[in-house]
């Protein structure tokens, strides 16, 4: 016992190798975010290799199509303000000048559209759940038997539903949640 060193316990060293894998993927996502188009493309690819499987296996339908809800919710909460102007507890605040308010009159201060969901989170949590899904096609125990075709329909006719809805309620509260096609300033003019 010449050495005062603490015993390190199983518990431990699992703890500290989960925490410096935890650092090294957070270090990852760190440098990725400046990447906007090549994270995107990587995420398309893994999404196209996940529908090749999901086609040439003829199975894992009940997981495509979960994922595929899934997306469509990251997808909504992308274009939703992060602020519903449509709710009244909100209206309220916002006349109070609350931060993230959207004008309503051609005089009122600018103020930027906020996303409910951010860009790199909707990035991170559909990457996520495309790998998650590509994993869960391997395993027979997810691949449920359905007729196909009809979730392809629902879901066809869930994206129509909820696109129109969440368009109808950007044009009723004129709000673009894009760049392109919104005004811009030289410094010149004022």
């Amino acid at each position: 016992m010449d050495s005062m060193e603490p015993e390190q316990t199983p518990f431990a060293a699992v703890s500290a190798q989960t925490s410096k894998l935890s650092r090294q993927y957070q270090a990852l996502l760190d440098q990725s975010t400046p990447f906007v188009l090549y994270r995107w493309i990587g995420t398309g690819v893994a999404l196209f290799l996940f529908f090749i499987r999901v086609f040439v296996a003829q199975g894992w339908y009940i997981v495509a199509y979960a994922l595929g809800i899934y997306l469509l919710n990251l997808f909504l909460a992308f274009l939703q303000p992060k602020f519903d102007p449509s709710n009244e507890a909100i209206d309220n605040e916002m006349e109070d000048g609350a931060v993230g308010s959207l004008p309503t009159k051609q005089d009122e201060e600018f103020r930027p559209f906020i996303r409910r969901l951010p860009e790199f989170k909707f990035w991170h949590s559909a990457t996520r759940a495309v790998v998650i899904a590509f994993g869960c096609s391997w395993f027979e125990i997810f691949n449920v038997p359905v007729f196909w075709p009809v979730l392809v329909m629902y879901w066809l006719m869930l994206f129509i539903l909820t696109m129109r809805k969440q368009i109808q309620h950007m044009i009723k509260y004129r709000y673009v949640p894009f760049t392109f096609g919104k005004a811009r300033y030289n410094k010149n003019s004022k």
